[in-house]
Formats: C-alpha cells, structure tokens, sequence
C-alpha cells in the first residue's frame, strides 16, 4: 500500500528542490538581494571537497568578477575543487546537498547550516559589518590550533595565533605554531585557511575575527563533519596533505652539543656512547653566536669553525664509521622566503647570513638560497636543525620546510631527509618536516603541560614533534629525577632528542661525573640556575637515564619489512618504555599513534 503525501509535504518537497537547483546554477528569483558584507559585494562559493567537508569562500566582486583566493602552498589542489554553487545574490531561504552534508543558507541574519543526517555539525554566522565568524562550539572539549598556546582544551581561551617564540607563556607550554585548525569532540572540525585573525572561544559561541576587519576578505572556510577521530583527521589530510616517511634513524636517539672545546671533545662524546653501549643514532651541533663555540663561524654561515673541526671531511668520516648520522645547525632570519629550489636565481647576491651593516635581508629567494647547502652535503652531513624564523610569514615558513625536503632531495636522490625546525605552517608535514617546542625552562610544570601541548600538535596533523629533553633553561627544578622522567616521555615522541643550557648534563651519564660542564645561563632570568651540586653524584637517576635509554631506543625501536615499501616498528613495551607504531601505507602516507599512551594519531 503507497503511503499516502499530504499537500504540505509536496509544497516543501517542491520548495527545496527548486531552492537547490536555482543555488546550483547560481540563479534566483526576482525576490532576491545582493550580498553585501563590510560594505562591499560578495561572492559566496560552495564546494564539496570530499564526502565529510565542504568549502565556504566568501570572496569580494571586482568589475564583475570575484577576486582570487591566494594560494599560500598549505593546502593541496583537491581543496580548490570548482564551486559546485556560487551566490551573489540569495532569496531569504537556501537549501542545498553536498555529499553527506545539507547547507542551508539564510539571509537574515547571514547564517550557514551544515548538517550530517539531521544531525548539526555547524552553524556559521558572519558579520556583515566586520566579516567576523560566529560559530557553534557545540559539547566537549576544543582540540587542535598547532602546537603551544592555552592547554589542553582549548574552550575559554582567546588566540591571537601569533608564531613564534613570543606567542604565549614560553617557559611552560613552549613556543606558538599557530594552525586555525579547530576539532570539536562532538563531531566537527574547522579550517579557516585564510585569512589570518583570532580566535576567541571564551563565549557559548565561537568567534574568529580576521585581522584586518577593513577588509577581511577574501576568506577561505573548510567544514568537517565526522565523528571518528580518524576520519576527521583523514579530512585534514585530504586538505593539507598526508606526512612524508623521514629516515629512520631519525626516530631513533639524538644528542645535541652547545660549546664545543675542540675536536677531542667532540670525539668523547661519540666514543663514550659506544664504549658504554648506549644506542645513539644522530650527533647534532649548534652554530656558533648562540654558543661562543659551535660548529661553524657565525649564525647563518657555512664555513666551518677549525677550532671545533680543523677537519670535517676526515671527522664527519670518523663520525660514521662509528655509526652516526650528523646534523648541522643553520640559521635564517628576515621576513620572506620564496619560491622554490628548481626555479632560476634572478635575485642579487646575498650573503648566507647577515648583510654587512649586522643585519638579515628581509626577502630572499630559495633558489639563490639553497645552493650554499651543498658544500657542506658534499662533505656528508645527513640533516639539518633550521633554527629561529619567528619573523618569516606563514608562506615562507612553508618554503623553507619545502627548501629542506626538495633541495636535499635534489642532491641525494631517494634519500629520505631529515630537517628539525622551530617554526612550522599548516601542510609542512608533506616534507617529513619535524618540529621542536623551543627553548622551555626546566620545571616540572613544564613537563607536565607538553604531554598536553604533543597531543594537540599531533592534532593539528604534525605527526614528527618533541622538545628539548629536560628542558632547554636549566632551574633549580632541573635534578637527575627531571631529567629521567622528562627522557621517559621524550621516549614517547617521534622527535627523541636532549639538548638545553648547561649541555654536559644532557648527556645520558651527565648526572654522575660531579662536573656541571660548560656554565650557559648568564644571559636567562626568571628562575634560570644550575642544580644543587648534590645532584652531580647522583648514581640513582643516572643509571634510570641509561636504562630508559638502553629500553626506548633499543628494545622498542624495531622495525620489519612487509609489503615492499610498508615498515611497521613494533613495540616491546616495558614498565618502563613506550614506543611509536608507524606504518606506512604508500611511500606519501602514514599513520602514527603512541603505543601505551593516551593519545592517538592516524592518517587513514
């Protein structure tokens, strides 16, 4: 028996679709008005990226035509699908299905709808005098937005999402890469690709406001809606990009050096890590100005230091024989950095590092940049640590990332690459580009909030983090016990690596040689002190740091082959040792999660 349709069924049923098709095709009836918001026309555009996300781009009318968004490298060429609808002007009620999404759109206020199966996942409202961003916040905590700032839930905080080291509260959640990458735990996520601005979740309602509320368009919104935690992330890197596989020494133990005493002590270290079995495989130098004595001459030089290495070719070649790969300081300040490594150097002849009068050009060209690399490749260092760019816009954050991957790619082809960085940019993990949270002070508050300020970076779709074992500003917190428990969870994190202020006491059996080492803290305030010589014989911690050690790097970091190009590293977990799976399921995808941990990152 047919189930019978009353007439007020029919009418809606009429009403919507001819609501859709007349969105579809951009056309509208005669009881319409033209869309207008800072005083200015606007095109609204509508695009099913995949079946859980839709773009919102709101982009001002020029002579006729909407202006271009700029494409600032962060997200991939499937995110800037063709409009599937574009509005200029709209009746008072819109109605259209995007994939598993219905939009809705209402003029009065501007309000946009998404649902998922009747179900809200969103719920947008603009300003038409500011252009700001209203939106539902929905039940649960507030995930994501890049690495440091407010932790662990992000609800009642503002984010100005300045970078850098200068972002927010240094010393305990470390320094700011901010992605406007937003995941509600009941089932949604935000994008807002462009433009740059703040984000103010202290309300019942979200708010983004852009930074110049003059002129805030053009505007760039994704939209997820799913409720597993994986496909919500799979959506991120359908838009931004899945992690490229680094090398995989790189996941294993790294030792950092500051002032170096010459080649003797150089050697020391590496010897000492072999005669008392301790699984090391990567030996990383800084540059000098940030030590009086590093690797090389200067911050932004390529020339080496002969008091440290009269000769790098015979010690890098020492230094491999003994099994460890080398990685090399470098340094780059100004404001921007573009285009890339295959394109032609028209740009005048610039110094490495700072121009005659002591300071740093402002614009640089990475194809003019780059070369100076490969002096130092030829001599056989395996990664680099590219240091500072606070000042670097989000583009040239990105090129940089893309600098390291490509150039080193272009010198050692089908070499996986290894580049730690300071500063990061939505899409840097499609260069296997690893991050650090920068120079904390050594406390146990510290330590505590970057469990939270990892779960949140992994979150925002940067799978390779870490920060400076036992912090980088020693405190008279720092002792053998903060260092032990801070190298456990650095066991953790893809990124495990000790460095800090006071270096001798980062080496695995720096806490029992009744020697502090080289005194760094002369240049740091508020609270920064070298621990209580009592810690200096501490036998107890410094037998829990080799055992950590001997556990995390050797018994659980090891890897199979199956399937041609998958590795999967298993865990033998401990009491006292975690580890990471990693599975690659293509050479471009990977999926991350912590083995024993309370979080868990996938990229299916």
């Amino acid at each position: 028996m047919s189930k019978s349709i009353s007439r007020r069924e029919v009418l809606e049923n009429i009403v919507r679709a001819g609501a859709g098709a007349l969105l579809a095709s951009g056309q509208t009836s005669a009881q319409t008005e033209a869309i207008r918001i800072a005083e200015r026309p606007i095109e609204i555009a509508l695009a099913q990226v995949g079946s859980h996300t839709l773009r919102l781009s709101f982009a001002p009318v020029e002579n006729g035509k909407p202006t271009s968004i700029a494409n600032d490298g962060s997200i991939l060429p499937q995110a800037w699908a063709p409009p599937n609808a574009q509005l200029r002007t709209f009746a008072p009620f819109e109605r259209i299905s995007m994939g598993k999404l219905t939009i809705t759109i209402a003029a009065e206020p501007l309000t946009i709808t998404a649902q998922e199966n009747g179900r809200l996942v969103q719920r947008l409202r603009i300003n038409k005098q500011t252009g700001a961003v209203l939106f539902d916040l929905g039940e649960g905590p507030l995930l994501g937005l890049g690495e440091g700032g407010p932790q662990f839930d992000r609800r009642g905080s503002k984010d100005e999402m300045r970078s850098g080291q200068g972002g927010y509260r240094l010393r305990t959640h470390g320094g700011r890469v901010p992605i406007p990458w937003l995941i509600g735990t009941g089932g949604w996520a935000i994008f807002i690709h462009q433009p740059l601005g703040t984000f103010d979740l202290t309300g019942r309602e979200g708010r983004f406001d852009p930074i110049n509320s003059a002129a805030p368009f053009p505007m760039n919104i994704f939209i997820v809606g799913a409720r597993e935690p994986a496909a919500v992330m799979a959506e991120y890197a359908r838009l931004t990009g899945y992690p490229e596989m680094p090398p995989l020494w790189s996941l294993g133990y790294l030792q950092s050096h500051r002032a170096l005493s010459g080649p003797e002590e150089i050697m020391w270290v590496a010897r000492t890590f072999r005669e008392k079995k301790l699984p090391c495989d990567g030996l990383i130098y800084l540059g000098t100005d940030f030590t009086p004595s590093g690797w090389n001459t200067h911050n932004g030089e390529f020339r080496w230091n002969a008091k440290n290495f009269p000769d790098p070719q015979k010690m890098i070649d020492e230094l491999h024989a003994h099994h460890f790969k080398v990685v090399l300081h470098t340094v780059l300040e100004g404001r921007r950095l573009t285009g890339s490594v295959s394109d032609p150097c028209t740009a005048a002849p610039l110094p490495s590092g700072r121009i005659l009068d002591g300071r740093w050009p402002d614009d640089r060209q990475v194809s003019c940049y780059w070369p100076v690399h490969k002096q130092l490749y030829d001599v056989g260092i395996d990664g680099w640590w590219p240091d500072q760019g606070d000042g670097l816009d989000g583009p040239s954050r990105l090129a940089r990332h893309r600098m390291y991957y490509e150039g080193s790619q272009q010198l050692r082809p089908n070499k996986r690459v290894f580049a730690l960085h300071r500063n990061g940019q939505a899409g840097m993990q499609r260069y296997a580009a690893f991050l650090w949270s920068g120079d904390v002070y050594s406390t146990w508050e510290t330590l505590k909030t970057h469990v939270a300020v990892a779960i949140n970076t992994g979150l925002t779709g940067i799978p390779y983090w870490g920060t400076d074992i036992g912090g980088f500003v020693p405190t008279k917190e720092y002792t053998g016990e903060l260092h032990a428990r801070w190298f456990q969870f650095g066991a953790f994190c893809p990124l495990f690596r000790a460095h800090g202020r006071t270096w001798h006491l980062r080496l695995p059996w720096g806490w029992n040689t009744g020697e502090l080492g080289p005194n760094e803290i002369a240049n740091y305030t508020g609270g920064a002190a070298n621990p209580d010589e009592s810690e200096l014989h501490n036998a107890r911690w410094n037998r829990s740091a080799a055992n950590i050690s001997n556990c995390a790097i050797a018994s659980c970091l090891i890897f199979t082959r199956r399937c041609g190009s998958v590795a999967r590293r298993e865990c033998q977990s401990s009491a006292h040792c975690g580890c990471i799976i990693v599975t690659t399921q293509s050479p471009r995808r990977a999926e991350m999660s912590i083995c024993g941990a309370a979080t868990f990152w996938s990229l299916r």
